[in-house]
């Protein structure tokens, strides 16, 4: 199967800007102020419409992916729950969001048992093809169908995103990044935000 890599290694060279140490209090990128990654138009495992005003007043960690990913996909959801759990009570405001590049595979109930797996909480959405297309598109994700000798595999972009309770973009993650920086960079804008209250 063809190595993820390139893909996860060209957003993450694009969110850093040539790999440079972030500047700021973040350790993650800023998105802060960019004008993209505003609107969601999917549905639930339950065919119900979702969109990003449904996670309004909470922190939303939103990443793409599909349930036949080998490795990078069941990583990052891993890494959502264990940041949710170190965030102690603020972790009750952190919403886990995962969006899949590969509804023709990836039913409502694959879906929900595959999210189910990793805790309780984690809200998975899916598309038809186009709505798929928009929504990867809104977040600057890529994907593409990559074949193999029984099926297929989804060659495509990892990141987590942190969408404010405003429903702005503000932090992206790489798919490597730890577990106690997000957590770190989490604290940073729950702090801010506390400070404006």
């Amino acid at each position: 199967m063809r190595s993820l890599l390139p893909s996860v290694l060209c957003l993450a060279l694009a969110l850093s800007g040539c790999a440079s140490p972030p500047a700021g209090p973040f350790h993650g990128t800023d998105l802060s102020g960019v004008s993209y990654g505003r609107s969601l138009d999917l549905q639930d495992t339950d065919g119900h419409p979702r969109g990003l005003g449904d996670f309004r007043g909470d922190y939303v960690l939103l990443s793409f992916g599909y349930t036949h990913c080998p490795e990078v996909c069941p990583t990052s959801l891993l890494k959502a729950t264990q940041v949710r759990r170190a965030l102690g009570e603020d972790g009750d405001r952190l919403r886990i969001v995962f969006v899949t590049v590969d509804p023709e595979r990836d039913t409502g109930p694959v879906l929900e048992e595959y999210v189910r797996a990793f805790g309780d909480g984690i809200v998975a959405l899916r598309g038809d093809a186009m709505q798929t297309r928009l929504a990867a598109q809104t977040f600057r994700v890529t994907y593409r169908q990559v074949p193999t000798r029984s099926s297929y595999a989804m060659d495509h972009t990892m990141v987590n995103y942190v969408i404010g309770p405003d429903g702005r973009l503000q932090l992206a993650f790489q798919y490597d990044q730890p577990v106690t920086q997000m957590v770190d960079d989490l604290r940073v804008l729950m702090t801010r935000e506390r400070g404006t209250d």
